[in-house]
């Protein structure tokens, strides 16, 4: 009894000790996601299908990678393995829907109604924890969606023509959501690198079968688009994003997918000469005192395991 009451206290201090490690990881994550965009532009491929092989060549290096780290299989598990195959599945319907969007629809839209799982999954987490957030909680909530609207709102635009890229978008987001909530989950059995393996193997084939059916080209002229996106968006990005949930809680997790945005816009104001104005400062001050505000202690999660 004693034993077990010291090796609890033992993990639960790991865990407040690993939640610095994982808040650095999931700024890097959202950083490198954000570069995913101009990628799937880049590629010579349907944007389904860029999907499809960001899941398809990132599966095995994370296999590999599952391998070297020691962290063992899902194995005898079906409930666990039914989580993984949601996530997979939810999250090639993110994607599918996402860069189909965004064809039809402003790019600040799109990434308006796609960040909304910013807003979601911290919702999720406060109805799965019956509390409402405290007054620093709510006041990160209110800048970030403060900052959020600042540096969108210049080129966000809502009309009739862009209702259907929109609703994909929206789409997106909500399905996104499914996946960290089913991510979170799996992370309570599971560690990290398997975890990202098996749901981005799982996600694949959905992916193959919907480009099929758009018609899209699904082989390319040019690769290096593909393997940059696979290892730095699903590798680097996912897999710290999916490390980052088994010690942080949703809303934390949520309110950094709003560093998104603003990374894209430093994209665009250096790639693209896409000049910066008043608003577009003030929307990233706010973005980042609601980040400083969500990074007050809180009680840690239980621990989850790691290898």
């Amino acid at each position: 009894m004693h034993d077990s009451v010291r090796s609890r206290i033992h993990w639960v201090r790991q865990s407040r000790d690993m939640t610095g490690w994982a808040f650095a990881a999931l700024m890097i994550a959202n950083i490198c996601l954000a570069f995913g965009p101009w990628l799937v532009r880049l590629a010579d491929v349907g944007p389904v299908a860029v999907g499809f092989w960001r899941l398809a060549l990132a599966a095995p290096l994370l296999l590999l990678l599952t391998r070297a780290a020691g962290q063992p299989m899902p194995r005898g598990r079906v409930r666990l393995w039914v989580i993984l195959f949601l996530a997979g599945l939810f999250f090639a319907a993110d994607l599918a829907c996402w860069h189909a969007g965004i064809l039809h629809t402003r790019l600040a839209n799109a990434a308006l109604f796609g960040t909304s799982s910013g807003l979601m999954f911290p919702l999720y987490g406060f109805i799965i924890a019956r509390r409402l957030p405290d007054r620093y909680q709510s006041a990160a909530l209110l800048l970030a969606g403060v900052g959020a609207t600042l540096l969108l709102a210049r080129s966000y635009e809502l009309s009739s023509r862009y209702l259907l890229g929109d609703l994909l978008c929206l789409g997106a987001g909500l399905f996104y959501t499914a996946y960290l909530i089913a991510i979170e989950r799996a992370r309570g059995h599971l560690a990290a690198l398997p975890t990202i393996a098996f749901a981005s193997l799982f996600g694949a084939a959905p992916m193959l079968v919907c480009a099929i059916a758009f018609g899209e080209r699904i082989i390319p002229d040019v690769w290096w688009p593909l393997l940059v996106l696979a290892i730095s968006s699903q590798v680097v990005g996912q897999g710290l994003m999916v490390f980052a949930i088994g010690y942080l809680s949703p809303l934390v997790v949520g309110l950094t997918f709003l560093l998104q945005p603003l990374v894209a816009a430093a994209i665009g104001w250096l790639a693209y000469a896409e000049a910066l104005n008043v608003a577009d400062m003030i929307g990233a001050v706010a973005i980042g005192i609601a980040l400083v505000l969500v990074r007050r202690p809180t009680p840690a999660r239980s621990p989850l395991p790691q290898n």
